[in-house]
């Protein structure tokens, strides 16, 4: 039951996109996203009058493939296809660095609503979310491409889309402050502003306002993200700080009433998200006990959304989270099967091998870790910036082994690959770890 609070913005949805258009939704395929061409999409908005919706994704991500498989297919966006023009940016292929330069893109999945007229960005999300928040994001994007969004939420959107966080926490803490909860902009105000304080690392303003907020929007999709954030907040105040203790406490009671709540309209990625957050506070308190516990109910959930998938890409969404609670439980062997399974049924997709290649690693059995990684390295889409963290894995893999000599040649050839990737796609810090571990080696 969503929350009377947010009735008039349902309302207002209900209206901005004819949502009673059964026979769209009834054929409804899936948005029609152009793949990789942002000089197309410009084209086409230009010439439609329309913006357009970007989804900055990379192929590993499973929140991005969470989207593309449960939300972006739901028949309830289907009466807005023709709103936009729909453009998704795989950030690791090297044509697309030009527009992560412009557009920043700090974590994945993220998206951006663009005015192709000045191709400047006028709504940045971060984060999943449920086809119904989808369609109040687009609903104020709407707005905000025909210039309808108040002045200075308009000035905050536009510094935190274009990745100025700190300038943007100062004009979205004025817009909270004087918000009416029942605005449409609310929850994104309260979420934009949770991101931007993460990235400035202010957890005490970020903790008060997690629980501040979540009491308001506790029956809503975004309470998953907001108990997630106000709990990571809490977990990394300094020990010394007196309210750290009650904090956590009170943040992990929330977080874990949403997490086993299944009247919220909160998808299944975002539960396992706010497991990772439950289990990182059991860490900060040193409970064992309680540490596995909550593992064990995670990996217990997503086997269960995993089983209930209704196709193998749809299942395969879970692979990354269910290989890390079961590495977590100290049991990888577990993950074999399913990663097998889904390496059987993607043939050309790296990231079954190269996860099996971490489980293997994981169950000190190199041989199979070695093939696996190498099996990986040889898909499609090695091209960018993910070969790094395959290649470094098989470093570790031989390093296990014991293959000195090999382990060397691994981390090298990372090191070109790395110094020689566009810019907006290398990670100088990255090459830097992987310089100072080949220089611990010693001479060859």
């Amino acid at each position: 039951m969503r929350s009377l609070l947010r009735a008039p913005l349902l309302i207002a949805a209900a209206a901005l996109f004819s949502l009673s258009c059964a026979s769209a939704q009834a054929s409804f395929k899936g948005l029609p996203f152009i793949e990789d061409d942002f000089d197309a999409a410009v084209a086409q908005a230009k010439q439609k009058n329309v913006p357009i919706f970007v989804d900055a994704t990379a192929s590993w991500c499973h929140s991005c493939i969470s989207m593309r498989q449960y939300v972006f297919t739901d028949a309830k966006l289907a009466p807005i296809v023709d709103q936009f023009v729909w453009l998704e940016l795989d950030m690791e292929e090297p044509e697309n660095a030009v527009f992560r330069t412009k557009y920043p893109v700090e974590a994945f999945p993220t998206y951006f609503v663009i005015d192709g007229r000045s191709e400047k960005p006028l709504i940045r999300w971060v984060g999943g979310c449920s086809a119904d928040r989808v369609l109040e994001l687009l609903g104020e994007a709407k707005l905000a491409y025909k210039g309808e969004t108040p002045e200075r939420l308009a000035k905050a959107d536009a510094l935190y889309a274009e990745g100025k966080n700190d300038e943007s926490v100062t004009l979205y803490q004025e817009v909270f402050d004087t918000a009416d909860p029942r605005a449409p902009y609310y929850a994104r105000t309260v979420e934009s502003l949770l991101f931007a304080l993460s990235v400035k690392g202010d957890n005490e303003r970020g903790v008060k306002l997690a629980e501040q907020t979540l009491p308001i929007l506790r029956k809503e999709s975004c309470a998953g993200n907001i108990a997630a954030y106000g709990l990571d907040f809490a977990v990394s105040l300094p020990e010394d700080n007196p309210d750290r203790a009650k904090l956590m406490a009170d943040m992990e009671r929330q977080a874990y009433e949403i997490v086993k709540d299944t009247s919220l309209d909160l998808a299944a990625d975002d539960r396992s998200g706010l497991y990772i957050s439950l289990l990182g506070a059991r860490e900060a308190v040193h409970d064992d006990k309680g540490y596995k516990m909550i593992a064990q109910e995670w990996a217990t959930f997503l086997d269960g959304a995993a089983a209930a998938a209704p196709t193998p890409a749809a299942r395969a969404v879970f692979d990354s989270h269910r290989l890390s609670a079961y590495i977590e439980l100290g049991e990888p062997e577990k993950a074999i099967s399913f990663l097998r399974q889904s390496e059987s049924d993607f043939p050309d997709n790296y990231n079954p091998p190269a996860r099996l290649a971490i489980a293997y690693k994981e169950m000190k059995q190199w041989d199979d870790g070695i093939a696996a990684a190498e099996r990986a390295l040889s898909k499609p889409g090695m091209e960018g910036p993910r070969r790094l963290l395959i290649m470094q894995n098989l470093a570790d893999l031989y390093a296990g082994k014991g293959d000195k000599q090999a382990e060397r040649r691994t981390i090298e050839a990372a090191i070109a690959h790395g110094e020689a990737l566009r810019e907006g796609a290398r990670s100088d810090s990255r090459v830097a770890s992987l310089k100072k571990r080949l220089e611990a080696m010693g001479p060859a």
